[in-house]
């Protein structure tokens, strides 16, 4: 897109932008459908290949890693209907989709949904935005910010997330939240109980903890911080990521994602690239990506 907008009024600059995300709007995202199951199967695998000692639990442990890192995404896509709104004929699968997705990670589909949704109402706000908790001035900070929001508290009225859900009315996911904890939690003692402590440690606990960090790193920290406010255009920006756009979880354009939060993930890097005189000429935090 090679326009200048440096001097358009408001309602051109919203024209514009509706333009450029109505032509990136209800696509179907077929790869984050394939990912969503072709990921989970491949964990789901790990399990007997490690416990008959056809794998070597050190390689389980690298594919478990990778595997958390990517669980989200999927579930991210479904979060936000991309896949079927409620009432059209593939809304089955968009919640398939999510659950599968996101049962691996020990918390709801529908608690992932809900307090995602809050974060997209506040985001940035310290008060109402459940995912604040991971905002740090630097990224070594961000990183221990994500440790410590794991350290055990209750999982209720003064947990963010259980503060978002009471805040929607969703007190009943709570009940929810706390079952696939303590399932969670069960079968990794049955495991040690049985004598494999050391696998389940390497193929769900650590990989869990090291995935969600990654993912506390690029999918919240990263696009929200630092000096970042609230509002539509200040609360997100484009950056620049050393990894790449693969390995930053296609973070760098999480802008236009907030924008246009149905907007596949794997559109958003060419509506970022028509969006950016638009955004620039509306003072976001903008790069050449």
């Amino acid at each position: 897109m090679n326009i200048d907008c440096a001097n358009c009024s408001e309602d051109e600059l919203k024209q514009l932008e509706k333009a450029v995300a109505d032509r990136h709007l209800n696509h179907f995202p077929t790869l984050p459908v394939i990912w969503a199951f072709t990921n989970t199967a491949c964990w789901l695998a790990l399990w007997p290949l490690v416990l008959a000692g056809v794998m070597p639990v050190w390689l389980g442990f690298l594919l478990a890693t990778a595997n958390f890192m990517l669980f989200y995404l999927p579930s991210h896509e479904a979060q936000h209907s991309i896949i079927a709104r409620p009432g059209e004929k593939l809304r089955w699968l968009n919640e398939l989709v999510g659950h599968a997705s996101s049962f691996p990670m020990a918390i709801p589909y529908r608690v992932f949904r809900e307090t995602h949704m809050e974060h997209h109402k506040h985001a940035n706000h310290p008060e109402f935005d459940p995912d604040y908790g991971t905002h740090a001035r630097t990224p070594l900070a961000a990183v221990w910010a994500s440790i410590q929001s794991r350290q055990p508290k209750p999982f209720g009225k003064d947990h963010p997330y259980g503060v978002a859900l009471l805040r929607r009315g969703r007190e009943d996911l709570l009940i929810e939240a706390l079952i696939y904890k303590a399932v969670y939690y069960t079968v990794l003692v049955a495991l040690a109980w049985m004598g494999y402590a050391i696998e389940a440690a390497l193929l769900w606990w650590l990989p869990l903890h090291i995935g969600t960090t990654y993912l506390h790193f690029y999918l919240s920290w990263a696009p929200h911080n630092p000096n970042l406010a609230v509002g539509r255009y200040k609360d997100t920006r484009g950056f620049r990521s050393r990894f790449g756009n693969i390995l930053s979880m296609g973070m760098q354009y999480h802008i236009v994602h907030h924008l246009y939060p149905r907007i596949p993930l794997t559109r958003t890097p060419a509506a970022y690239r028509e969006m950016k005189p638009i955004l620039e000429a509306r003072g976001c935090e903008v790069h050449a990506l």
